[in-house]
């Protein structure tokens, strides 16, 4: 009896929605065990808008957002690969944004938008944006959705090679594109009508592996 009751308690905190301002998701090695799975408000989508602000010293490949679908493991998702560029998937169809300066140790704000009426997909990097660049795509629906790896299945296998390793915070998604002046708003961190699909300040989740849930602070120091 007391095993139950015991169960049943940590699986209500489990499902407890937290407000995250001010902090982040810290991923601190790399491991295909650690992820956060985000559990999204609705689960069909015409059409995307994903923001997050991130910061690791990986050079490698790693995935920034995996959103997995049946039938398709990449039906949105961005993807840092080793080269130039930021990738966006659309159902497993990419299109590289390069030219961006994404650097190591700086913490960066990126947002990327799709919409399946055009099948036209966008970037913004540190509210730099991106030419608009076709993937293509129908709706998207019951998705998984997971930070921290890349799924290579629906739900699941993951590849510590692909994994993040770093810190990432302010996690909004919507279910339309953001216009251009909203993003900038996003970007520059002022008042912003937050995801209805995945909203920072109201958000429900579930970590697993070694996954810390950390204050987001800086510290400025005068002598």
């Amino acid at each position: 009896m007391e095993f139950v009751l015991l169960l049943l308690m940590v699986t209500a905190c489990a499902a407890i929605t937290q407000d995250l301002s001010g902090k982040m998701f810290t991923f601190p090695q790399e491991t295909n065990t650690a992820y956060v799975k985000l559990t999204p408000k609705r689960v069909d989508f015409g059409a995307i808008t994903v923001c997050l602000r991130t910061i690791t010293d990986l050079n490698r490949n790693h995935a920034l957002f995996s959103l997995s679908a049946t039938p398709s493991d990449n039906a949105f998702l961005i993807y840092k690969p080793t080269a130039d560029g930021i990738k966006i998937y659309v159902h497993g169809q990419a299109e590289t944004f390069g030219g961006e300066d994404y650097k190591v140790n700086t913490w960066h704000s990126i947002c990327s938008t799709w919409d399946s009426v055009t099948g036209v997909a966008q970037l913004w990097l540190d509210n730099k944006p991106f030419i608009r660049k076709y993937v293509g795509g129908a709706r998207i629906r019951n998705p998984v959705i997971i930070i921290g790896q890349e799924q290579d299945s629906h739900g699941g296998g993951f590849d510590k090679t692909q994994s993040f390793v770093g810190m990432m915070s302010d996690v909004h998604m919507w279910d339309y594109t953001l216009s251009a002046c909203e993003i900038q708003e996003y970007m520059l961190d002022r008042n912003l009508t937050p995801g209805n699909v995945l909203n920072w300040k109201a958000l429900d989740y579930r970590t697993y592996g070694r996954v810390l849930t950390e204050q987001k602070t800086t510290c400025s120091c005068t002598e």
